[in-house]
């Protein structure tokens, strides 16, 4: 929904098939991870909003009449302010009740392949996060659906589960500090969220001013982290329109407060909605802009994970990825 108007999904199949063009181009070959289980979702995510996930699209189908896929329709009041823990399960078991209570926005039907979906997406950084745990210099997971947005009891933005936070959960097990850049254009809400009481997770932000841009609620500067993670919450804002030059200085930022943060480890959220063509988009980063980024992420010298969200101008995806990986090799 954008702006009172039923608008086509910009996150589509297609954007994959360019995701690896570009890997191809890096000369790097993509492998289907294996299943994890649960378990990794069950270290970000609470129980009871995964279960409504796995179940949700066959009891929206019982429904009398249903639509094609869940959608909610009412939303209980929520005070969403910044590091609010996963709240208790919804008191009311009725489908209708818990699409209102988990899916935060009309960007995050359910239709019968979405539990599969987000399944293969979380797998991915997974695999990812055991690989560089177990020793590889980095590695990059190709998630679609996204995972940014996603908190740990609610899908909003295009995003079920969120990536970025199981991989760096399974990077703190293995070498205790680590950071999260993410450098989607719009602000990493979910895991901030997830992580903003923690003080063994630096999160970084670098993002569109969400006074005027998606998720509008959360992103400011004033939001630095609470008990244990006071401190730990960055949020680099970019004014509308800003290209090549601010998201270079806002990334070098970024890199100078996980050095100074001690991080052993780094997830990096990677988006290319911040380029000039994205049709969602209000930044304007040109396709070579993302090398800079690449370079001084590469630069740190830390295990790194890179987990793909979003970016939604399909002819110049596969030229950003390797743009990016290009450089931060």
């Amino acid at each position: 929904m954008r702006a009172g108007r039923i608008a086509a999904p910009k996150d589509t199949p297609a954007r994959t098939a360019q995701l690896l063009a570009g890997l191809r181009r890096c000369g790097l070959a993509a492998t289907t991870p294996p299943d994890p289980g649960l378990g990794p979702l069950k270290a970000v995510h609470a129980e009871g909003y995964l279960e409504f996930l796995r179940t949700a699209y066959g009891r929206w189908q019982a429904l009398t009449e249903p639509g094609p896929e869940v959608l909610p329709n009412c939303f209980p009041y929520w005070n969403a302010q910044p590091g609010m823990p996963a709240r208790p399960p919804c008191p009311s078991r009725h489908i209708i009740a818990e699409a209102g209570y988990y899916l935060g926005d009309l960007a995050v039907p359910v239709g019968p392949a979405t539990w599969d979906a987000v399944r293969a997406s979380a797998s991915g950084a997974v695999a990812a996060a055991r690989a560089v745990a177990g020793g590889e210099g980095a590695a990059y997971a190709l998630c679609r659906p996204s995972g940014h947005h996603a908190r740990a009891d609610r899908a909003s933005g295009f995003c079920y589960v969120n990536n970025a936070a199981i991989a760096a959960e399974i990077l703190c097990a293995a070498f205790g500090r680590v950071a999260v850049i993410d450098v989607d254009a719009h602000h990493g809400d979910g895991t901030q969220a997830i992580f903003y009481a923690r003080g063994d997770v630096l999160t970084v932000s670098v993002h569109a001013d969400p006074a005027s841009y998606y998720p509008f609620f959360t992103g400011y500067a004033e939001e630095r982290g609470a008990g244990a993670g006071e401190g730990c919450n960055l949020n680099l804002v970019l004014a509308p329109g800003a290209g090549d030059a601010e998201i270079a200085a806002a990334t070098r930022a970024a890199a100078r407060a996980t050095l100074n943060f001690g991080a052993k480890a780094l997830v990096v959220a990677l988006g290319f909605d911040s380029h000039a063509d994205d049709p969602i988009g209000v930044l304007k980063v040109s396709t070579g802009g993302f090398r800079a980024v690449g370079e001084t992420l590469g630069a740190l010298g830390v295990p790194t994970v890179i987990v793909q969200e979003g970016g939604y101008a399909l002819p110049v995806l596969a030229d950003c990825l390797a743009e990016f990986l290009t450089d931060f090799a």
